[in-house]
């Protein structure tokens, strides 16, 4: 991608926008700075970040003051960012229902384990976060980093499902 392109639009999603998906959105706004341009919304929004999100992203220089919890309901707008990719990062396995974009950007599931249900005394409640942030950042890596405009849909869409499972990230890291 050279610069005289508009940075691609992507939007995590979760059920309620208070970690998984606000701590992929600080990432990828980091990692794909120029390229990429993250957002993030759930289904059934809390209306709060989490307050371990903010202080991990705190702690880890991340900005902070526009971080917010928000309804998709915004991005389906009329005139809100058009997406390229959407991404939800929900927990199939936790009977959590993710939300389902509309629409024909490419998209995959990354599902990670909802820290905020992560139960223990207060540190082992925050290594969740400090995981599910690990885990973000591995996953965006291999995202930012794969050559969009040299592969076909059928491969990105292949290579999008694949970051999204633990052993297909190190797989995809190593193409």
């Amino acid at each position: 991608m050279t610069a005289a392109h508009a940075p691609l639009n992507v939007l995590f999603l979760c059920t309620h926008n208070s970690a998984r998906s606000i701590i992929a959105e600080a990432v990828l706004n980091r990692l794909g700075q120029g390229a990429f341009r993250a957002f993030s919304a759930g289904s059934a929004p809390s209306g709060r970040v989490h307050p371990f999100a903010l202080d991990l992203l705190r702690q880890l220089n991340y900005p902070t003051d526009a971080v917010r919890s928000k309804s998709w309901e915004e991005f389906a707008a009329p005139d809100a960012p058009k997406m390229d990719f959407v991404f939800t990062v929900c927990d199939d396995a936790a009977n959590e229902t993710c939300p389902v974009w509309p629409g024909h950007p490419m998209s995959a599931h990354w599902g990670l384990p909802d820290p905020s249900a992560a139960e223990g005394n207060e540190s082992e409640r925050r290594l969740a976060f400090a995981d599910t942030h690990r885990m973000l950042n591995r996953r965006i890596s291999v995202f930012t980093s794969l050559p969009l405009a040299t592969l076909s849909k059928q491969s990105l869409q292949r290579r999008l499902d694949d970051i999204g499972s633990a052993q297909g990230a190190a797989e995809a890291a190593h193409d």
